[in-house]
């Protein structure tokens, strides 16, 4: 595919989004539709539709509009990108920019549009992160980096940063998290690399990572997984020596890729139903990645930033503190209930945390870390609670 025909076919894929369908859905779609792109043609439709998403205010106020051409307008203007040449009218590309259209668009003047938050979150977004608020903005309009976790059941960062520099994946120590690598050349090769498929690693945030961290594992610990989903936390969880792990969720799809992947990670992780739980804990550790706005993973999830709306946060919020109010009758009398979410807003956040505190006065608050998008990582947040 040419250049051009790739941002037409960015073009399209972003009106389908814009009308209502999830991206992944309208992405892979169009890539079953579509057998004759390359992998590569695929990767930069899939780049030009996230940084859409990503930008989608302040590429609407360059382009002159919120249609998928007019933010691939406003992509081209904002990359220095010949628009001439974008918008040529060539074949499968899109048509010649009208006059009307080389008119229209112009640098956005309004901060919330400029950073990319939506209006009716910039004054809560901006009161919690104080003055950090445009950094982080600014932050969440780019890519996320590409980590790694080390299974450190299996190997070590040293060892395995020798094995993928062989495979062509060159990597470097994350400062902070002690599993963590940072992917500097050839991330698309890693699922296709020997360390993957062996069990060595696994692509999950570094922030994620250190929620895991955070936590005093022990051998002869039984953890359990609250909000499971996919299994980055629980396999994290049981790559420590002598740990058992439990692993649940209110959707049990959400978990189907666990055994596989635990096995491939060389562990075993049980995935229980809700039904099950009662009679299985108290346990020592449960850790809650409780649903949330995602704001600290916009980066990497884009949509959500422009599907969050006030009263969606608001039944977060209640099904948070319901999460938690259940969590704590699995937790053992010395346990510890850990909570952490992916946001970056302090109602999700300490605020929460303040509010089951003061609904359950013997329990006390002995730990609690946030970290934003400027510390090489998503955002995250977590608290221990024990009584």
């Amino acid at each position: 595919m040419t250049p051009a025909a790739r941002i037409q076919t960015a073009i399209e894929i972003l009106d389908t989004i814009l009308g209502g369908q999830p991206a992944e859905q309208a992405l892979t779609a169009w890539a079953r539709r579509s057998r004759f792109a390359g992998s590569k043609d695929r990767a930069a439709i899939r780049d030009h539709v996230f940084d859409v998403l990503r930008r989608r205010s302040s590429f609407a106020a360059l382009g002159g509009g919120n249609t998928g051409r007019q933010l691939m307008i406003g992509t081209c203007r904002a990359n220095g990108v010949s628009l001439d040449e974008a918008f040529s009218g060539g074949s499968y590309g899109p048509s010649p920019l009208e006059p009307s259209e080389q008119e229209a668009g112009a640098e956005a003047r309004d901060a919330t549009d400029r950073l990319d938050i939506p209006t009716w979150l910039w004054p809560a977004f901006q009161a919690d992160l104080g003055a950090k608020a445009d950094d982080v903005a600014l932050a969440l309009q780019n890519r996320a980096p590409v980590q790694l976790r080390v299974n450190i059941g299996k190997s070590d960062r040293g060892n395995v940063q020798k094995k993928l520099q062989d495979e062509g994946i060159e990597t470097v120590k994350h400062a902070t998290v002690k599993t963590a690598l940072n992917v500097l050349e050839g991330a698309r090769k890693i699922n296709n690399s020997a360390c993957f498929q062996e069990g060595l690693i696994e692509l999950q945030d570094a922030s994620s990572q250190a929620v895991v961290e955070a936590l005093s594992l022990k051998p002869g610990m039984r953890v359990l997984d609250y909000c499971a989903g996919g299994g980055g936390k629980a396999l994290a969880l049981s790559a420590h020596d002598g740990v058992t792990v439990v692993a649940h969720d209110i959707a049990p799809q959400r978990m189907k890729d666990i055994p596989k992947r635990a096995a491939r990670a060389g562990v075993e992780i049980q995935c229980v139903s809700t039904a099950d739980l009662v009679e299985m804990g108290p346990f020592d550790i449960v850790l809650v990645d409780a649903p949330c706005s995602g704001s600290g993973a916009w980066r990497r999830a884009p949509a959500g930033k422009w599907e969050l709306s006030q009263a969606r946060l608001d039944e977060l919020v209640a099904i948070q503190s319901q999460i938690l109010s259940q969590c704590a009758e699995l937790t053992s009398l010395e346990g510890v209930l850990a909570f952490a979410t992916c946001s970056l807003l302090d109602v999700e956040n300490t605020q929460q945390v303040e509010k089951f505190v003061s609904a359950h006065p013997t329990w006390t608050c002995t730990f609690s870390k946030a970290w934003t998008p400027l510390e090489d990582g998503d955002g995250f947040y977590t608290a221990h609670l024990t009584r």
